[in-house]
């Protein structure tokens, strides 16, 4: 070819010469570093569009993003939102930068890159404005369109954006309706961006006309009414309905250009145009064509015209410069496009009812796209994290599968999980919800004030104390307790105690064991007005005052409470070394990872930096971005919730030695969580692990193992359970310091599964209940000085019992000898299929105790096969005892209280700690006798180890 002759045009390169710029419909980062991009920028190509799936089969279908992920996870871990936006923006910019030049070239008519606002807010005016203009100045590009959908909550957001010089591809239009809406939201938006002085040249946008989707709703509905008119032989209505076949959306579409023109034609526009404003092209998108029979170039060809935009994918693109015929179609037979709508009518078929039909449908397409893009980021950034994110993994029956995927699938398409983290009350009863979702932003508030837990753990270490006890209840003391125990005494740190029981044996032992000099304490109550945490400071500070002198005591102690709280002014009063602060909308048992927690934490030694550091890694894999379906949180929350529906409601934990202490935490955040309204999740924490054969159908396992450290037999067991087919969640916790991603996850499944169950996840009424019944007591003791005498059911070796009226007319008629062995038979005997049995213990929590009340735990559960519970009093109280009272009436409670061998006064009061822990005995007794439950009380002599022996005994004399 000599270099004088001009290379001929392909067809592709020919739609400019009607007026028509041609954009990819694709976006991929391998053919911007590739100079593919490019090439076809110089030859063929006049802007660039994206989409979620685009993106989503480019960084799921290939390698080109794995370093960049990698890079972004391994500088600081991210949700999957903010690692695709990150993707998303350097692939616009990209871009950008080539289109760059054609944008100025064309005087800003061509050159541009779209980005889409997510589509999870297609219907939300405020945060769709908001997103817009952060996207827009993240990008930073002149030649960066921002889509926008024309929804109603869109059309708003187009004239905002529009007013503020941001450009706008407005898309899934459908509808001549909707298409003048948005261009009068254009016309509005730029007089606005005028009249505050803006030049309107430098605005543009495009309203995008969805094309083939049009034609596959119509001729489904066309196809179904022609079987018809086929059967009836009516040749009419037949040559009627075939001649509308892939004709609407084409005939739709010239209507549009039609309405397009004479908007140019206004008085209004020529004043904006002689402004240098630019006009809002319309532009094709959906032009590759979905029905086979129709030519692969369709919508290409017959929608070529003037002022236009047709944004065609890769395949469509190579077909029309192979084959392509252009002409200057848009305008031809227009009159024939008003006989094809009005056709639509004659045979029943309305326009406007598809188009709106296939609006909704858009929305939802994109946000399922959007779903499987951050699924496939998740993924891949779950991939890098390797160990650092602790995996979950679980087997479950048929039935339970197939509920559990179907509702996961129901939270996908409803987007509940975004619904979860916009703190929407209406996921669980429409009350007070949204006050109790602050621990959603734990982590991240904790890290901003990372500051103020380092400085205070270098204090205590410069005290040079030997010890740190916390004073607290439920929530203020179980995390503090499983940190303690799972990473014991840091060299040159305190070792920490926890103090949450008022038996008197258990306070005198904690006194022993402390120097009051060396000794740090920290009384720890959300609400400052817990009777416990009190009267521990009461007894503490006394001690302390009269061992240290008043003016030093104060610098002993530290609080932890709610801002304004009673026991801040304690704490003032009395000048407290410092006091740190809760969040009021987090409750006490989601805590753990708030100051509640990591005080303590800190005072231990722990690396609170990179305890919480691992956390957050849990905390973005629960992210509102990631789909249910990936959010471990969710997944478990509505594995428990579908398990409890099912009958499955007594969750056996399972943990490894080195972390088995998390499973007392986990009481207290599921029982009180989920026990109420006589349903909910019964937790099973600690007992002794039996063949198969032991477990019913009312069981789903929990195995916690800890990777460094497992244990083989409970990896035995756990085997045999699967292989016997419970259903059993196995999470393997890579280190310790991962322990904050359980209680992130676990936070999350508990008010997922509090929401599928359909109750209120963040309150504790029955827990109140025994709080008012103890204070009653309490109160009554102030005045008179002794407690009501009580008449015992029977009394034997030392032992007597003690029940209400109905529940000892029960007993009476069951037991076939008046004895203690034969009480305790007829109260088994009431244990039915799918109870639970479960002992309260007011008495000292040690170890010699435990090992009785386990011995008669594991023999129940042998002999019975039901599942069995241990809780100390008062200290369960305020965790499984909402579920005891409040949760499904399965429960066969033995409640056992003991002559307490000293007391141990508390300052300023009447009461002692022996009169306070026999009152709530006795409270907790009334409300689950008021509840109707079943429950006897065994009360034991002072020496209580001989008691146990006794009970023991007697248990074992009366199971079959």
């Amino acid at each position: 070819m000599s270099l004088l002759q001009t290379p001929q045009k392909n067809a592709l390169q020919n739609l400019q010469h009607y007026g028509q710029s041609v954009w990819l419909d694709y976006i991929r980062r391998c053919s911007i570093e590739g100079g593919e991009l490019q090439q076809l920028v110089d030859e063929e190509i006049q802007g660039v569009t994206s989409n979620p799936a685009i993106f989503q089969k480019a960084i799921a279908g290939s390698t080109d993003y794995d370093a960049a992920l990698s890079a972004l996870e391994r500088d600081h871990d991210q949700d999957a939102i903010t690692l695709y936006e990150q993707l998303a923006i350097a692939d616009i910019q990209a871009a950008a930068d080539i289109l760059r030049p054609l944008y100025n070239r064309t005087n800003q008519q061509d050159g541009y890159v779209s980005l889409e606002v997510s589509p999870y807010l297609a219907n939300d005016s405020e945060q769709s404005l908001i997103e817009a203009q952060r996207l827009w100045q993240a990008v930073n590009r002149p030649n960066l369109m921002i889509k926008v959908p024309a929804t109603p909550a869109g059309i708003p957001v187009i004239q905002q954006l529009i007013s503020q010089g941001i450009n706008v591809n407005v898309t899934l239009l459908f509808s001549r309706a909707a298409y003048l809406e948005v261009a009068e939201a254009y016309l509005s938006g730029l007089e606005e961006y005028v009249s505050q002085g803006g030049s309107p040249g430098h605005v543009a946008s495009v309203a995008s006309f969805f094309i083939s989707r049009i034609d596959s709703a119509v001729d489904g509905q066309v196809a179904e009414r022609l079987k018809i008119a086929v059967q009836e032989s009516d040749a009419e209505a037949v040559a009627l309905l075939q001649g509308l076949l892939g004709k609407v959306a084409i005939a739709n579409a010239k209507l549009v250009y039609q309405d397009y023109l004479r908007l140019c034609e206004s008085e209004r526009w020529q004043a904006l145009k002689a402004q240098g404003a630019q006009p809002q092209r319309l532009l094709w998108a959906s032009t590759g064509t979905k029905n086979p029979q129709y030519r692969d170039t369709l919508y290409v060809e017959e929608l070529i015209g003037p002022e236009t935009v047709n944004t065609i994918p890769p395949s469509t693109l190579a077909a029309f410069r192979d084959h392509g015929e252009p002409r200057p179609s848009l305008t031809e037979a227009v009159e024939q496009t008003e006989i094809v709508m009005s056709s639509l009518s004659q045979v029943g078929i309305v326009f406007e009812d598809i188009t709106d039909q296939l609006l909704g449908q858009g929305v939802q397409l994109f946000q399922q796209a959007f779903d499987q893009l951050l699924s496939a980021v998740e993924h891949k950034r779950e991939a890098q994290l390797g160990k650092a994110l602790n995996r979950q993994t679980y087997t479950l029956p048929a039935t339970l599968s197939a509920q559990v995927q179907a509702t996961l699938q129901g939270w996908q398409d409803k987007g509940k999980v975004r619904q979860l983290w916009a703190m929407d009350s209406t996921l669980w009863t429409g009350a007070d919800e949204s006050q109790w979702l602050g621990w959603l932003g734990t982590t991240e508030d904790q890290l901003a004030h990372l500051n103020d837990l380092t400085q205070l753990a270098q204090e205590v270490k410069d005290l040079a104390l030997t010890h740190v006890l916390l004073l607290g209840m439920g929530g203020s003391s179980l995390c503090p307790e499983v940190m303690k125990l799972t990473f014991g005494q840091a060299e040159g740190y305190p070792e920490l105690l926890v103090l949450d029981s008022t038996d008197p044996a258990q306070v005198q032992a904690i006194t022993q064991q402390i120097d009051l000099k060396r000794t740090l304490f920290i009384v720890s109550s959300k609400s400052g007005s817990t009777l416990e945490p009190n009267i521990f400071q009461q007894y503490f500070f006394d001690l302390v005052q009269k061992e240290m002198g008043a003016e030093v005591a104060g610098s002993r102690f530290i609080a932890v409470t709610d801002p304004g709280s009673k026991l801040q002014e304690v704490a003032h009063k009395n000048r407290f070394r410092h006091y740190f602060f809760g969040i009021p909308s987090i409750g006490g048992r989601y805590s753990a990872l708030s100051n509640f927690g990591m005080v303590p934490a800190a005072c231990l030694g722990i690396d609170v930096a990179h305890f919480l550091d691992s956390a957050e890694e849990m905390v973005h894999s629960c992210a509102a971005s990631v789909p249910a379906i990936d959010n471990p949180g969710v997944v478990l929350g509505i594995i428990l919730g579908k398990a409890a529906q099912q009958g499955r409601d007594k969750l056996t934990l399972i943990a490894s030695p080195g972390i088995a202490d998390i499973g007392a935490w986990l009481e207290q955040l599921l029982a009180e969580s989920t026990g109420k309204e006589g349903c909910g999740i019964i937790p099973v924490d600690q007992e002794p692990l039996g063949p198969p054969l032991n477990y019913g159908a009312d069981r789903i396992f929990a195995y916690i193992r800890l990777e460094a450290a497992p244990d083989p037999a409970q990896d035995k067991a756990v085997a045999a359970l699967e292989a016997a087919g419970q259903p059993v969640i196995q999470i393997q916790v890579t280190d310790a310091y991962q322990l904050g991603q359980e209680f992130f996850r676990w936070e999350m499944a508990t008010a997922v599964a509090g929401s599928v169950l359909g109750i209120h996840a963040f309150n504790q009424p029955d827990v109140e209940a025994s709080k008012i019944a103890t204070r009653q007591l309490t109160d009554a003791y102030e005045e008179t000085g002794e407690l009501l005498v009580e008449t015992p059911l029977f009394q034997e070796g030392g032992l007597q019992l003690f029940t209400d009226v109905e529940n000892a007319a029960a007993l009476t008629g069951i037991a076939g000898t008046l004895s203690l062995c034969g009480f305790l038979k007829a109260h088994l005997k009431r244990l039915r299929a799918n109870d639970y049995f479960a002992l309260l213990a007011y008495i000292q929590m040690n170890k010699a105790h435990q090992q009785q009340l386990q011995g008669i735990r594991k023999a129940i559960c042998d002999r019975k096969q039901v599942a069995t519970c241990l809780g100390f009093g008062p200290r369960f109280l305020h965790s499984t005892g909402q579920a005891y009272k409040g949760g499904p009436n399965s429960g066969v409670f033995l409640q056992i209280t003991c002559e307490d061998e000293r007391d141990v006064p508390i300052p300023g009061h009447r009461y002692s700690f022996g009169v306070v822990k026999a009152a709530q005995a006795r409270g907790d007794f009334q409300v689950l006798a008021k509840r109707k439950r079943r429950v006897l009380r065994v009360h034991l002599g002072t020496d209580v180890e001989v008691g146990l022996r006794t009970l023991r005994v007697a248990i074992q004399g009366a199971l079959p």
